[in-house]
Parts: structure tokens; sequence; C-alpha cells
């Protein structure tokens, strides 16, 4: 089931009385005639990066483990990890960067699956100005579009502002979503570059108001503009929540664990076909164009990539002063245990 987060907040408390319900059930297994019910918040369903949520859905894979999974969309990555806190959902799918970023405020969250190697971002330039903006150092004096604030694409822009020689304060930071508000915000100049995902990115380019400026949907490109893989869009969850429901975590790596499998071994039109029809905002070529462009961002097994964590902590540390000078245990902000597990009872 797909939801809007307005409502989460007002039934956290709801969510939490259903906690002891959700354990009973993990005794009962597969086999139980109630379903273990999870909630899991996205940052964003429509969007081509978060595809594994949706796609786990849609394939089963979720039923499969007797969980009864309801999937809730948000704005933003930084939105869900905000409900996360809360307690009024069990786990998110957002990028792993806020692992980071939080442990340096002394709260802990944990990546149970990495869906991806790359951001699947791209900076986008209006294409009135692509011939005065062609590289971060011409950000200077600009407005730039990220979905929200202390989001990914606020960190991403931020570091790649501070390569390019920049200081915070010679350039503005704009939310302006995803999708349909991104689009409006360029059409009427109020920002003259931002970072968007797919099947933004293909609109614009179609619509002919914005050009690629750094693409970031593939591990190549991602190396050449972050100087590393960049671990991105993940299944993450409190770590006192992941202590005390193994069981449950374990059941929702198997699920995911085969839906990357499945985005492996399938052609970006056979993986399409699988998704909600609206997800294509009525360009089914388009969407399928997009995913065939930004596949290789997607891990094939939901293993954290090597070197992946060290090269998020090197961009947050170039200019987050939350996290400069904080000492960050990357041992605590992933774990690789359960999708182990998964591949053990998946088979090879």
């Amino acid at each position: 089931m797909l939801k809007s987060s307005a409502r989460i907040l007002a039934r956290g408390r709801l969510k939490a009385l259903a906690g002891a319900a959700v354990v009973a059930a993990g005794l009962l297994g597969p086999a139980a005639a109630h379903a273990e019910k999870l909630t899991i918040i996205v940052g964003g369903m429509e969007k081509q990066i978060y595809l594994p949520a949706a796609l786990t859905n849609a394939l089963g894979y979720f039923k499969d483990e007797g969980l009864d999974v309801e999937l809730i969309n948000s704005r933003a990555g930084v939105e869900a990890e905000n409900e996360l806190l809360a307690g009024a959902v069990q786990g998110v799918v957002g990028f792993y960067d806020h692992t980071i970023d939080l442990q340096a405020k002394g709260k802990f969250i944990t990546s149970v699956v990495q869906f991806s190697q790359a951001p699947g971002e791209v900076q986008m330039v209006a294409t009135k100005y692509a011939d005065q903006i062609k590289s971060p150092a011409d950000f200077k004096g600009r407005t730039l579009g990220v979905t929200g604030l202390g989001s990914s694409t606020d960190f991403l822009t931020r570091y790649l502002a501070f390569k390019g020689g920049l200081k915070p304060g010679d350039y503005s930071l704009l939310p302006v979503g995803a999708g349909n508000t991104f689009i409006a915000a360029m059409k009427q100049d109020q920002i003259q570059s931002g970072m968007t995902t797919e099947p933004t990115i293909g609109q614009l380019v179609k619509m002919g108001v914005a050009k690629i400026l750094i693409d970031m949907r593939t591990p190549e490109k991602t190396v050449a503009a972050l100087g590393g893989l960049y671990p991105a869009a993940s299944f993450y969850v409190q770590a006192s929540w992941l202590e005390s429901h193994p069981k449950e975590a374990q059941k929702l790596a198997n699920a995911f664990v085969r839906t990357m499998r499945f985005i492996a071994s399938h052609s970006a039109a056979e993986i399409a076909e699988k998704m909600p029809k609206d997800y294509y905002v009525g360009d089914k070529d388009l969407y399928i164009q997009g995913l065939a462009e930004g596949k290789a961002q997607f891990t094939p097994d939901g293993r954290m990539p090597a070197g992946g964590p060290e090269t998020v902590l090197k961009v947050l540390e170039a200019f987050s002063k939350n996290v400069q000078g904080k000492a960050i245990d990357l041992s605590k902000t992933y774990t690789t245990t359960y999708v182990d597990n998964a591949a053990k009872t998946l088979g090879n």
C-alpha cells in the first residue's frame, strides 16, 4: 500500500502500540493467518533511485516473507529520517549518508541493505544559463535547487560547490522537491541549477528546460565527480529497533536482496513493466530510457560497496560543520549480516 507522509506523525503513537503485535506475529512465520505489519517511509517513491521499494512490493517479495509492508511516500529523505526518529515508522528507504550525519548528532541508525553504489543524481543547469554555468565554480551568486534542506541533494550540492572553490555564502540553496515542483522552479527562474533524479532528469532534457552539468548516475561517473563509489539509496532503521527485531529485519533483507537480484538480471524495460504506471509520468519510453542509463547505480546483491562509507564520510567532512571534528564509527552505520544471511538462504 502506498500512502503520503502527511498523517504519519499523528499516527505515531498507534504505530508504537502496534510494535508489540509485530513481535508477536514474528513467532508465527509466513504461514500465519495475519502477516507481520511494518511501515516503511520512502524519500520520494516515484524517484528511480528508490525504485527497489515499490518493485519489492510489486513482485510480492514482502508477502513471500510473511510481511504486510505499508510503503509511505515522503517529499524528501530528510523528512523520512525525521519520521523514523519520531518512531512513526519502522524503516526508511533513503540515502546512506544520513547514518553518518545523525551519528555526528549522537543518534544511531543502521543501513541494513544497500541499494546503490552511486547517487543516481544529476546536477542540472537551466538551458538559458548553460553558457554561463559550466562548472560548480560558476554557482557563485546563483540559487541552486535541492529536494530539501538537510537532504542528500543538499549534502552533495554543498560538496560540489566546495570542490568548485566556493564558500557557503557564495550561493543560495532552495528546497524545491522533485518532479513537477522542481521543473516549475527551473522554468520560473527560481533556480538556475539544481540536483534531481530520474524521471525528472529526462523530462527536463526532453522539454529543453535544462541540460546535464554533472552526472552521477553510474559508478564510473560518480568516481569522477566524488572521488569514489558513493553508497546512496539504502534501507535503514534505528539501531535500537534492529537490535530488538532481528527476525523482521532478516525477512525485509531477504525480500530486498531478491529485488536487487531481479534488477541485475532484467532489462530496464522488464523492470518498468512491474512498476506502477503513474511512475512513468505519462512517458513510458522516457522512463525506460532513464532507467537504462542509470541502472548501473544499483548493487547486484544489496551489499555495501568496498570503500563506499569512507567516500561518504570524506564528502561530508569537506563542508559539514556538524560532521567535522567528530569521531565517526563507520562500522556502526551499516551491517552486512542480514544481506549475508539472505545470500545463504537464497543461494548463489
